[in-house]
């Protein structure tokens, strides 16, 4: 029997995901805590206390709600991991939050991403050069997420609109990629533990080229997103190390190849309205992930008895 501790999005059906969750890990002996959102943790003396749980002494931690994450839930996060297992590992977790760092290292294992640019806010000339020469770019914020924060610049004139906007925002670096000719569309391959659950795909709005849904994009069902693209989204996987990924590919048209745009470490599960669609995978993902959890435990268990001895 394992304590495991969940922290899990309630919005767009999370809290059935949960349910169905929680009543898998406790058919199996283990005792669940929910709820365990550690922006309202207190630590103190060697402990880590959040309604009269010590989470230092949790078998696991399952993190997944990537909406309601603050900095200092964040900063928590890190040090518990230090102290129990985590799902994902906070490495991993760290990494696919940033999307400079997430494809700093996809290159180091020879994995196409888009070509992307770092630099300090002051060098504006070297930016207006790089944007120059690519002649379309997309302007991000190294940890945004669902379309919020991006800019596509393609013009000289919209580049020197933007610049003063840009800093004015508070940014200490200006994070860029060359916009990829592609067809509108993604794919998104859901992982768990390395092993496929899903391909899906998301299409840009009319006149966009945001694919996200929260930017106006739509779900689209792909029946067969080919072998090709499952095993690139389990390489981008493996060379993060995290557990729990939802990898964004899309195909560039002009090199004729495909490219990972993103490693999400907190994909979200079919909505009920996704559901009616045809997204039927959440069943799957669920079955897999308390699989998952319980082999952590019994990693951790060794741990824990050296500990109390």
């Amino acid at each position: 029997m394992a304590h495991i501790g969940i922290w899990m999005y309630q919005n767009g059906g999370g809290d059935r995901i949960e349910k169905k969750m929680v009543a898998q890990l406790q058919e199996r002996g283990h005792i669940v805590s929910t709820g365990l959102n550690l922006r309202y943790a207190v630590a103190e003396n060697g402990k880590l206390i959040l309604d009269g749980l010590n989470l230092y002494e949790l078998d696991c931690f399952f993190s997944y709600n990537a909406g309601e994450q603050t900095k200092y839930q964040v900063y928590l996060y890190e040090t518990l991991n230090e102290h129990t297992e985590c799902i994902n590992n906070f490495r991993a977790f760290r990494i696919s939050e940033d999307k400079f760092k997430t494809n700093d290292l996809l290159r180091q294992h020879n994995i196409r991403t888009p070509d992307y640019f770092l630099c300090h806010r002051e060098d504006v000339e070297t930016i207006r050069n790089k944007v120059l020469e690519w002649g379309k770019a997309v302007f991000k914020t190294v940890d945004g997420w669902g379309g919020i924060g991006m800019a596509l610049v393609d013009s000289k004139d919209k580049l020197d609109m933007i610049l003063p906007f840009l800093n004015h925002t508070g940014l200490r670096f200006f994070y860029i990629e060359k916009f990829i000719d592609y067809d509108g569309s993604d794919f998104r391959v859901d992982l768990v533990d390395g092993e496929f659950i899903a391909c899906y795909g998301r299409k840009a709005k009319k006149g966009d080229w945001r694919t996200n849904v929260t930017s106006g994009g739509s779900v689209i069902l792909r029946e067969d997103c080919g072998e090709e693209v499952i095993e690139l989204a389990k390489k981008a996987a493996q060379a993060i190390g995290i557990e729990i990924a939802g990898v964004d590919i899309i195909y560039d048209r002009e090199k004729e190849e495909y490219v990972v745009l993103e490693v999400n470490g907190i994909p979200a599960f079919a909505t009920p309205e996704q559901e009616k669609l045809g997204l039927n995978f959440n069943d799957k993902k669920i079955e897999k992930i308390v699989e998952l959890i319980e082999k952590r435990v019994k990693k951790e268990a060794p741990k824990k008895s050296e500990k109390k001895a």
